[in-house]
């Protein structure tokens, strides 16, 4: 059966485990998914299928490019033996399943080399003035440039993001959510992929 899903990020909650811990959990509306289109290695060169997620319900949002798939999301995924036209929904998965789940990251904006990277910035004191979160020297004298691949300030944080063996605390058939343990990147209303 095909294990793979996609759903929006609900947010953050807590719940007791078997032997009575409390442990942080994310709450994940997941599904339901169409089965979009069906690759095959005769046709295209390797198996795969592409569903979609979100289906865009108003007339007036449906352009004439998305006609055929009026789904805000599409994503593609290797294997599985479904057929165009099926539904995938929460029930692929069980309590106590190993997923693994891809998001992006918050966006945090352009950053310095003290929150981006970690630098310690400069000395308090002996001089130092207006200068305590600074990167530093950048380079030796010769070459005189800047090698590539110097952290530096800039943009930070919306990087896809995947995170493994997540397990699945719950699944609830009713209102399509799934309960996973730990955090999930990205921040609420994010798209996520979880893969069986």
């Amino acid at each position: 059966m095909t294990k793979f899903l996609l759903g929006k990020k609900i947010g953050m909650s807590q719940m007791f485990d078997e032997a009575g811990k409390v442990v942080p959990v994310t709450l994940v509306m997941a599904g339901p998914c169409e089965v979009l289109q069906a690759k095959t290695k005769e046709k295209d060169g390797y198996d795969s299928l592409q569903i979609g997620y979100d289906k865009i319900e108003k007339k007036n949002k449906i352009t004439k490019s998305i006609a055929k798939k009026p789904f805000k999301f599409q994503r593609e995924f290797k294997g599985g033996d479904n057929k165009v036209g099926d539904v995938i929904d929460v029930s692929v998965f069980v309590e106590g399943d190993i997923v693994k789940v891809s998001g992006k990251t918050k966006g945090k904006g352009f950053q310095g080399g003290v929150k981006r990277h970690g630098f310690h910035g400069k000395s308090a004191t002996h001089g130092v003035k207006h200068e305590h979160r600074t990167i530093g020297s950048t380079g030796a004298t010769m070459p005189a440039r800047v090698i590539k691949g110097k952290r530096m300030p800039g943009r930070m944080g919306f990087k896809r993001v995947t995170v493994r063996n997540v397990k699945i605390m719950k699944v609830n058939k009713e209102d399509n959510t799934l309960t996973l343990r730990g955090a999930i990147p990205g921040g609420t209303g994010i798209l996520l992929e979880i893969k069986g």
